[in-house]
């Protein structure tokens, strides 16, 4: 394959160095900048990937607890018959499960300890249709029946309270009942059916789970206030929501997971969007070098730019040349990035452990983060767009170099040689 001399020149000197020791030098330092780019790419690719795991492992959690879409009646009335609402959102071929529901706000109380606490009046047989939890629970939830005032609670809001399973405790609904004596807050007694550990923190510290009608008798909503469903891809849930919206009506309210946790969505996503930044002023750093490296080059190179130009090479072609060495170096460094960043990437569940055991040290204790082995996703979505910025900076890095060496004079080059 015959390449243009530009391209053969521009290889030789990338591979330039093994013989003179000044030529050493500056090969020395080209192989550094290419080490630093590849260093900077593979860094934000584990860290992204990293990310990513960590994201996934949450949303999973949550999703294993609450529904992907939640439906309301729009003026916050109960509704009438919520068995036609989810007949009519289940035409939806995304939707794959519904199950009503009455959600609240509750505090409990065991002896001096009171917690905050969400409370979910639930239908046991229909639950197990929208969420994993339910699902995994059914033997325990079956122990929720109307009128016996059973509860269902997380672990760690059990050990909070120090309570087990057949315990009684005391439920504070906010609003209250009119006496002569004033607004006198309504208590209600009761007993701990069962426990659930859905692996989220914010759940397993302050859920309870109960039954539709004693929550509705509680809280008195008047009945089933809300329904929920389970949609076939939980990342369609937003599209979704709006198509439901349109086909419902305007007499409903339809919220999706994402705007139900959308501190922690939107969180996470400014934490991603400031981690990439950070990360790929680490890659500009290390294109950057190539600065450095090309200007020592295209002075040492003077006199062979002097006799290429004497031998008809144009200033266009000269700059080409560097540029093509700045490129090259560029590419090798983004190719080496990514082939190490990948390899951590996919396989961080055994270097984890490797490293664990090598310092004697265990990096994720399952009492605080709840996640055994570290979780990375690597997505081609964060992938891509980390090659193309790495390689833009490496040939933004080239210009100036090989623009100054197009513009050295071949007299003037050769005047000392």
């Amino acid at each position: 394959m015959n390449l243009p001399y530009e391209w053969r020149i521009g290889w030789r000197y990338t591979r330039a160095g093994r013989g003179a020791r000044r030529n050493g030098f500056i090969s020395f330092i080209s192989g550094v900048s290419v080490l630093g780019i590849g260093l900077g790419v593979a860094a934000l690719i584990i860290v992204l990937s990293v990310m990513n795991g960590f994201q996934k492992e949450v949303r999973d959690r949550m999703l294993s607890v609450i529904a992907h879409i939640e439906i309301y009646d729009a003026g916050g009335a109960p509704l009438e018959n919520w068995q036609a609402l989810a007949a009519k959102a289940r035409q939806n071929p995304a939707v794959v499960g519904a199950a009503p529901f009455v959600p609240a706000q509750a505090l409990i109380a065991r002896g001096e300890d009171m917690r905050g606490a969400m409370v979910r009046g639930i239908v046991p047989a229909e639950e197990a249709a929208v969420t994993p939890l339910a699902a995994r629970l059914q033997p325990v939830l079956q122990r929720l029946t109307p009128g016996s005032w059973g509860v269902v609670i997380g672990v760690e809001l059990a050990r909070t309270l120090g309570v087990r399973e057949g315990d009684p405790i005391t439920l504070v609904a906010p609003s209250g009942q009119v006496t002569p004596a004033g607004v006198v807050p309504r208590v209600k007694q009761m007993t701990v059916v069962g426990l659930f550990e859905a692996g989220h923190y914010e759940y397993d510290s302050g859920m309870v789970l109960m039954h539709a009608e004693d929550a509705a008798r509680l809280f008195r909503t008047g009945g089933i206030t809300a329904v929920q469903l389970k949609l076939n891809d939980a990342q369609a849930a937003r599209a979704v929501a709006a198509q439901l919206s349109e086909s419902l009506g305007a007499g409903v309210f339809v919220r999706d997971w994402t705007q139900t946790n959308r501190n922690w969505f939107e969180a996470v996503q400014i934490e991603k969007r400031m981690m990439f930044i950070i990360l790929t002023l680490i890659v500009a750093v290390a294109a950057f070098n190539l600065v450095s490296t090309l200007v020592m080059t295209v002075t040492d190179k003077r006199a062979d730019i002097a006799i290429l130009r004497t031998l008809g090479a144009s200033p266009a072609s000269i700059m080409g040349i560097f540029m093509v060495q700045g490129a090259l170096s560029g590419i090798m460094g983004t190719l080496g990035g990514l082939a190490l960043g990948l390899l951590v990437a996919f396989n961080l569940g055994q270097i984890v452990p490797f490293i664990e055991h090598l310092l004697g040290v265990n990096l994720l204790p399952g009492s605080v983060y709840l996640i055994s082995k570290m979780p990375s996703d690597p997505q081609a979505g964060d992938i891509l767009p980390i090659a193309l910025i790495s390689l833009v900076l490496a040939f933004a890095a080239t210009v100036y170099p090989s623009w100054r060496a197009s513009r050295v004079q071949p007299a003037e080059a050769l005047r000392y040689e």
